[in-house]
């Protein structure tokens, strides 16, 4: 079993969020040093989907670390090179479209740009109802994109929701360890 320093990043798809906290845990169950960041709306957002206080402490609890929530928090993770690796789970569509344009506005967008700075891979757990349709170019585009790469994902609901796709998050771990590799974790569509 491998042991590397990942941060895990968590953005607003909160319907996912214990998939995430589950996947948090088995990799910090495994050794892992996890340093966990959220984006500024996921850790201060109540939903239908639970109380973002209480997400708060669960996550400080097992990773027994502060969470990295603001822009200036976040900025130090590349010139200290904290990180082996960096995973976004759960990972928008909105992230999505900022990482494939460069636009680092929050916590979690700017530690990726200042993490793939260091030529560090970055993971990205899609999760969103627009992964097959609005998304779709930024998905490729990212995918195109060196030090990128993705959990393994499939459509979640293709009855109802056509274009969602959600990454099977029990394949965090060995996706991490592919992509410190310099691995894509295969097969991406599942």
């Amino acid at each position: 079993m491998e042991k590397f320093i990942a941060g895990f990043a968590m953005c607003g798809s909160f319907c996912t969020f214990s998939k995430a906290l589950k996947q948090m845990k088995e990799l910090k169950e495994k050794g892992l040093d996890i340093v966990p960041i959220m984006s500024e709306n996921a850790y201060s957002t109540d939903t239908r989907f639970g109380e973002a206080a209480a997400f708060v402490e669960d996550i400080e609890n097992i990773c027994q670390k502060r969470i990295i929530h603001t822009i200036p928090q976040a900025e130090p993770i590349g010139p200290k090179k904290m990180l082996d690796i960096l995973i976004i789970e759960p990972c928008t569509g909105n992230t999505l479209a900022k990482l494939a344009n460069g636009i680092t506005d929050t916590s979690v967008t700017l530690a990726a740009k200042a993490h793939i700075r260091n030529g560090r891979p970055v993971l990205l757990a899609v999760s969103t109802n627009d992964a097959l349709g609005a998304a779709a170019a930024n998905i490729g585009r990212l995918m195109n994109s060196k030090n990128i790469y993705f959990v393994p994902m499939c459509q979640d609901d293709f009855v109802n929701k056509p274009n969602s796709i959600v990454a099977d998050f029990s394949k965090t771990y060995d996706a991490a360890v592919a992509a410190l590799k310099g691995v894509q974790l295969q097969p991406i569509l599942i």
